[in-house]
């Protein structure tokens, strides 16, 4: 979708047709140049630190990855989800809340993130969690 979109920007100003590119999209495809697989898998595995599989899992279907590439790839890291969850948190945070308005400042910072709630209590629980 992205690619088709980029192409399509400037397939006017050189005069190509819609049906061009298609069949250029088609080729890429066909060759293996393009695959909306491997984006995906790169696309999870770059940012997986930084955000949670919600975030990610958006992101994909805003880039117009299909459902099943996504819920493929998000399986990879779902074992890890704590702690990626975890390490996200430590990197802004350096102790638990001590105050309830603190509590809620780092849950609203983690749910920007993408990360379920279930997952954010656990974190800010303070208790070591089975793995």
């Amino acid at each position: 979708m992205e690619l088709n979109k980029k192409i399509n920007s400037y397939a006017t100003s050189l005069e190509i047709t819609n049906q061009d590119v298609k069949i250029l999209l088609d080729e890429l495809i066909e060759k293996n140049w393009q695959s909306d697989s491997r984006f995906t898998e790169q696309f999870i595995f770059s940012k997986k630190n930084k955000y949670g599989m919600r975030k990610v899992e958006h992101e994909l279907k805003l880039r117009g990855i299909d459902d099943n590439l996504i819920s493929e790839g998000l399986k990879s890291i779902k074992s890890d989800e704590f702690l990626l969850a975890k390490k996200i948190w430590s990197k802004k945070y350096s102790q638990l809340p001590e105050s309830i308005e603190e509590k809620t400042k780092q849950i609203r910072f983690l749910q920007s993130r993408g990360i379920e709630l279930n997952l954010i209590l656990k974190i800010l629980s303070g208790k070591p969690t089975e793995i």
